[in-house]
């Protein structure tokens, strides 16, 4: 008896692990690809930006600064499209009377400012502006910027009209930060029906104490993406489908 109660327990215990696994369902890169990179901007990825105090550490340790540059490099070498979705704010943004803790907290630091919808004043080399590595492959015909998004995701921009105008239905999701604008596009881009793969080391998040909330974000691209890759194995999947 007590072997049988062995052997049972045996078989449960690997029936519970073997669907305790997450699959993983993978994905292949063809024409209807796109590549998304939200908030490639000074205030997240500079050193003179005003989030590095707490996203520094992440985006060092991730090389995302030049791990973002080589989806950019190889978008721009294979013809693949590229949505950025960046982020603003512009002074009517300031007299919001609903806000969370971190919508609080940019409003606070300027995080984004832009002075106006319409001019580019005082833009270039301000926090809202594109970090200086990446402005040369941003001006290329393949990269389309979308409207900003207000809070985190893309239900406010225009980014999913513009990748179903285009005829995309496959995204590869890169930029900042982790767990917020990254992970709240992803949800919503798999939501509306998108297939998403997310480049984890082509993001970042913010370390506080007790919290790490690039590792919070890895955790939630592995259960809701189609798959997780690393840079160099997203790159080397486009230059071999490509």
């Amino acid at each position: 008896m007590k072997n049988l109660v062995i052997i049972v327990t045996l078989i449960i215990s690997g029936l519970t692990s073997v669907y305790a696994q997450l699959p993983d369902p993978g994905f292949t890169v063809d024409q209807n690809t796109a590549i998304v990179i939200t908030d490639p901007q000074n205030d997240f990825l500079s050193p003179n930006g005003v989030t590095w105090g707490v996203v520094g550490e992440s985006v060092t340790a991730n090389n995302t600064v030049d791990n973002i540059e080589a989806l950019f490099r190889v978008a721009q070498q294979k013809n693949i499209t590229v949505f950025v979705s960046p982020h603003y704010y512009y002074p009517h943004d300031h007299t919001w009377e609903i806000e969370g803790a971190l919508e609080a907290l940019m409003h606070k630091i300027n995080m984004f400012d832009r002075k106006d919808a319409l001019s580019t004043e005082g833009f270039e080399g301000s926090g809202a502006d594109w970090l200086d590595k990446y402005k040369k492959y941003i001006k290329k015909d393949n990269v389309i910027v979308t409207s900003p998004h207000k809070v985190y995701g893309p239900e406010s921009n225009d980014l999913a009209l513009q990748l179903r105008k285009h005829g995309y239905s496959k995204v590869i999701l890169a930029g900042m930060s982790a767990n917020l604008c990254t992970e709240s596009h992803m949800r919503d881009l798999v939501e509306s029906g998108f297939d998403v793969a997310v480049v984890k080391d082509a993001t970042a998040g913010a370390i506080l104490p007790g919290l790490n909330a690039y590792e919070a974000a890895v955790v939630n691209f592995q259960m809701i993406a189609s798959h997780v890759f690393t840079t160099k194995d997203i790159v080397k999947e486009i230059n071999s489908s490509k």
